[in-house]
């Protein structure tokens, strides 16, 4: 089993692609017990109200080939409670849909939005997991998720002893497989600006006028002012002053 930090660079390090380290990943879990793998990455993880953002990447092993186009497409993401608990807490967590396990970290917190993950979940006898927080400097939230597929109820007991080498899996899988991320999966996607429309908004952040950073990009005043009134448009923005919040939140003026 392999049990430290050296081993697990030593796996991931053999991978060179995505599909390769997830691979390896798998093969990893699988010595703890597991049997399936779910894996995201979210450059932004939370709307300026809390609700959870669909992530840039995901990387499923063994599960339902529909999982992909429900969580992502038909908003099963922000309806996944593991998911909610994962971007408000900072340590690795054993949880259980099975209704019966009232110490599951899900028991009193399910309600009749969560129905249809679970329903999901119940029919590809996805029940019981850890789930592996990874929250970096930037807001940046990732989550590495082993499952058992068919697991009994002494599964809790079971994965407590796994924890900390699944724990330290994750982190590891995620440090290597993060600089292969490309561009388009390291930026949000929730909302999309121009370039010029970015450019506006940074020296709008700078306290520059609409006449004054028309002055910096050689175009006209009213030029100016119609890409910053369509960069707040496309954030949904009472004024100016709430795009800059909210392009800084969405980290648009990084790029």
């Amino acid at each position: 089993m392999l049990d430290t930090i050296t081993d697990y660079d030593s796996l991931f390090s053999s991978g060179a692609t995505v599909d390769e380290k997830a691979d390896l990943a798998l093969d990893a879990v699988r010595a703890l017990g597991f049997t399936s793998l779910v894996y995201d990455y979210s450059p932004v993880a939370l709307s300026p109200t809390g609700d959870l953002l669909t992530p840039s990447h995901l990387t499923l092993r063994d599960v339902p080939e529909d999982m992909r186009t429900l969580w992502c497409d038909h908003g099963y993401y922000q309806r996944d409670p593991v998911q909610s608990m994962a971007s408000r807490m900072c340590t690795p967590f054993i949880w259980s849909y099975r209704e019966d396990e009232t110490a599951s970290v899900l028991a009193g917190y399910m309600t009749d939005k969560h129905a249809p993950v679970a329903r999901f979940l119940h029919d590809a006898d996805l029940t019981r997991g850890v789930t592996v927080p990874i929250h970096l400097g930037r807001g940046d939230l990732a989550t590495f998720t082993a499952i058992r597929r068919g697991a009994g109820r002494g599964f809790e007991r079971e994965a407590h002893s796994a924890l900390a080498a699944c724990s330290l899996a994750g982190q590891m899988f995620h440090d290597s497989l993060f600089p292969l991320l490309d561009d388009r999966e390291r930026q949000c996607a929730h909302v999309s600006l121009s370039p010029r429309e970015r450019e506006c908004l940074r020296y709008s952040a700078d306290g520059l006028t609409a006449k004054e950073i028309a002055y910096r990009l050689n175009r006209s005043i009213p030029t100016v002012t119609l890409h910053i009134n369509s960069a707040i448009r496309k954030l949904g923005a009472r004024n100016r002053t709430h795009a800059v919040v909210l392009a800084h939140h969405y980290r648009l003026l990084d790029i």
